[in-house]
């Protein structure tokens, strides 16, 4: 896709973060946006935002976890604002796990897969039929992780497991649509190539209160800052990535029909080769650290 012009971006999670990003560099480029979130005040925000800077902006709450939520979403899009070119199932959330793994709240687990992992399934659920039915060129951009898709980092075994599910399900996605020939493609964006500066940490902010853990463990890092103190400690640099850049990654990566969006620096790619030698050769894995 090289014109985003007058085409309409749906984006979930899209009040903060790479979300919020993507809405102004599509809105730039002359694009619509339709941001939605379980956030409502961010969102708020965010359209106002959007609308200041003369973007065509619409706002919508989702809840991804919800298949009738989103299918709401979808809804508004095609019926009331005339169709979508480009649906970015964004949303994500970090549940803070801290610890071992067995001595985790179910909730915790129960949080993250319901979003990270059902929130794509029923994106593609309601979004997939009806950008097939338009029979014009489309994208389905899916955000996914390295740690999950390409690696496995231990003290975030929970995030670790929805995003090697959501990396999965995004291949097979990828594998049906080109197998059937089909306008619309689907596209794996991978956020980087450092740890992006987004709210993802606090994702407790909109944890839902049926799901609070409360008093099990929990990572205690509340934010890139958190993160970057703790690693400090350590001796550690903790290089970041601000979502804007990411936003230019996702619009240039779709301008040259990428599958993998995936910008990476020279350690992520070290680590990630260690693993696949250890697959290759049957050698023992060695856990790779996030520095």
């Amino acid at each position: 896709m090289q014109d985003f012009k007058h085409k309409l971006a749906v984006i979930t999670g899209g009040a903060s973060g790479v979300g919020r990003s993507l809405a102004f560099a599509l809105g730039r480029e002359g694009g619509r946006v339709l941001i939605a979130d379980v956030d409502q005040a961010a969102l708020t925000q965010t359209q106002a935002d959007l609308s200041a800077a003369g973007i065509d902006a619409h706002s919508s709450f989702c809840d991804v976890s919800s298949a009738d939520s989103v299918k709401a979403l979808a809804i508004k899009a095609f019926d009331e604002l005339g169709g979508a070119q480009l649906v970015f199932a964004n949303a994500g959330i970090g549940a803070g796990e801290g610890g071992a793994m067995w001595e985790y709240a179910e909730q915790d687990w129960q949080w993250a897969f319901n979003v990270n992992v059902w929130g794509v399934i029923n994106s593609i659920n309601a979004f997939m039929p009806r950008l097939m039915a338009q029979q014009q060129e489309a994208h389905m951009v899916i955000t996914g992780s390295g740690n999950g898709a390409f690696m496995v980092l231990p003290d975030s075994p929970i995030y670790t497991a929805t995003k090697a599910s959501v990396q999965a399900i995004t291949e097979a996605l990828y594998y049906q649509t080109s197998a059937a020939q089909d306008l619309v493609k689907v596209n794996a964006l991978f956020p980087g190539p450092y740890v992006v500066d987004t709210g993802l940490f606090n994702s407790d902010r909109v944890r839902p209160a049926e799901l609070d853990k409360g008093d099990a463990n929990d990572s205690g890092i509340k934010s890139v800052d958190d993160m970057r103190e703790m690693m400090e400690q350590f001796g550690m640099e903790l290089k970041t990535t601000h979502p804007d850049e990411v936003a230019q990654t996702a619009l240039q990566g779709l301008r040259n029909e990428q599958f993998w969006i995936s910008p990476m620096n020279e350690d992520t790619e070290a680590k990630i080769k260690l693993r696949m030698e250890s697959i290759f050769n049957r050698t023992n894995p060695v856990a790779p650290s996030l520095g």
